[in-house]
């Protein structure tokens, strides 16, 4: 590896939990990799696997797979994700161990790590919505909220002060800034060639920015959740003292087990408290973390009368595809009638006037001639009827769909059938007798050139 900036080891020696030695020794190696499980889809993965220790649903594995060529990872059994950003989970779980009936907003998340993460730890009741300005990665991170399954994970695409106008509205806010990427430097070779200072100093500018925008819409005693991929103070104590200063705030701390690793830090000038993974210290890569307590009021947000949107005609039609049909019907845009849960209409009404919503519930589908024409989204909830025709299917024939090929099935019955594997969705197929059309979107194939030793 490139030789390590200077001047960010000199900016860390003083630094709480900080050993030059290890952290240059980490450096010469490769990065762990781990995975998170999806609760809701458990068909006994990697049980044998060394858990992490701050959040309960994280394994390491000894060495990194072709992702791709595995067919539970299409169907959202799990989510490929460094260990270190799994800690949200020790946080949320000891500052709000209740979890229920919560508006939370993940600010800046594609592709989608933290969102999948938080959406496991919430009730049903609650609301979580994923953000990302940027559309390209906006369309990532709908990709992969849509592979873990759960209805109330919305999606929008929107520039944080968008929020501003959405006063005292969420219980939660997660704000893993865009960063200078250090803590990347043994992921990303591409990281340490593009460090500098003057980049650090770009984004501790931009870091201030995104939370003075968002600030209104957290309600007062909510939580903020502050994090980045980077070691630099500038990015992160720094950033606690100022919104120390500019806001009433708090920071929140929670129980650390030594052998975890991970160093408790505090801001130099109002002693904000605030977490550091170091490699070499924690089987992870770097990070930094920050629970805080906003105790000023804001406005109270306004929830305007409405008549319900709910169609129970489609309710009729559409029913039949979820295991709970006791929800709402609605037509969120032009391609897709959607499935919410009642208590998250007022939201949808709200959000709707403020922001650009890219996925609201679960996606349905639309009616068509003489049938239902499903979305593919569907088949990959955790709310999708168990009694929709399905084919089982083994590795070969699923990684076969998922390449949008000829499965290699002589005989299925007609009509729309969910192809499984290891009893989770992949997609819909239509089987017309002499055809069966492949109803996977197209841009979500595998594309890469499988060999018949992968099959």
């Amino acid at each position: 590896m490139k030789g390590l900036p200077v001047s960010l080891l000199r900016e860390l020696k003083g630094v709480n939990g900080f050993d030059e030695a290890a952290f240059i020794a980490a450096h010469e190696h490769p990065p762990v990799t781990s995975v998170r499980l999806n609760p809701y889809k458990d068909i006994g993965l990697f049980t044998a696997n060394e858990k992490v220790p701050w959040c309960s649903s994280g394994v390491y594995l000894e060495q990194r797979p072709v992702f791709t060529l595995d067919p539970s990872y299409h169907a959202g059994a799990y989510y490929v994700q460094e260990a270190s950003s799994m800690f949200p989970a020790h946080l949320l779980n000891s500052i709000l161990p209740d979890k229920k009936g919560l508006r939370v907003l993940d600010l800046c998340a594609a592709p989608g790590g933290k969102s999948t993460l938080i959406a496991s730890l919430l009730d049903r009741d609650s609301l979580l919505v994923s953000n990302e300005v940027i559309r390209t990665r906006a369309s990532i991170l709908e990709e992969n909220m849509t592979r873990w399954g759960y209805m109330n994970t919305w999606v929008t695409s929107n520039d944080p002060r968008d929020f501003a106008r959405l006063h005292g509205y969420f219980d939660v806010i997660i704000v893993d800034a865009p960063c200078s990427g250090s803590g990347l430097f043994r992921k990303d070779a591409r990281a340490l060639d593009e460090w500098s200072g003057a980049n650090v100093n770009m984004c501790s500018d931009r870091q201030r920015r995104i939370l003075a925008d968002v600030w209104p819409a957290l309600k007062e005693d909510g939580i903020l959740i502050y994090a980045t991929c980077s070691y630099s103070p500038q990015e992160n104590e720094h950033i606690l003292d100022w919104l120390a200063t500019e806001f009433e705030v708090s920071t929140l701390s929670v129980e650390i087990k030594e052998e975890w690793g991970i160093a408790t830090v505090a801001s130099p000038e109002k002693g904000m408290t605030g977490y550091r993974f170091f490699p070499g210290k924690v089987k992870g890569e770097g990070f930094f973390i920050a629970a805080l307590q906003k105790k000023e009021a804001p406005e109270t947000p306004y929830f305007p009368r409405f008549k319900s949107a709910h169609d129970k005609k489609i309710q009729l039609q559409a029913g039949y595809l979820l295991r709970d049909p006791d929800v709402l019907f609605i037509q969120t845009d032009k391609e897709n009638f959607s499935a919410m849960r009642p208590e998250h209409e007022a939201d949808w009404m709200a959000l709707q006037k403020v922001v650009y919503l890219r996925k609201t519930g679960l996606k349905l589908g639309l009616p068509a001639a003489k049938d239902w024409l499903p979305a593919h989204d569907v088949a990959l909830s955790i709310d999708a009827s168990d009694n929709l025709p399905c084919i089982p299917v083994n590795k070969d024939q699923a990684l076969r769909f998922l390449k949008r090929e000829d499965l290699g099935i002589p005989e299925m019955d007609k009509g729309w059938q969910i192809i499984r594997y290891n009893g989770l969705g992949l997609g819909w197929v239509k089987s017309l007798g002499n055809r069966v059309n492949n109803y996977l979107p197209k841009h979500w194939r595998i594309r890469m050139e499988i060999t018949d030793t992968d099959w």
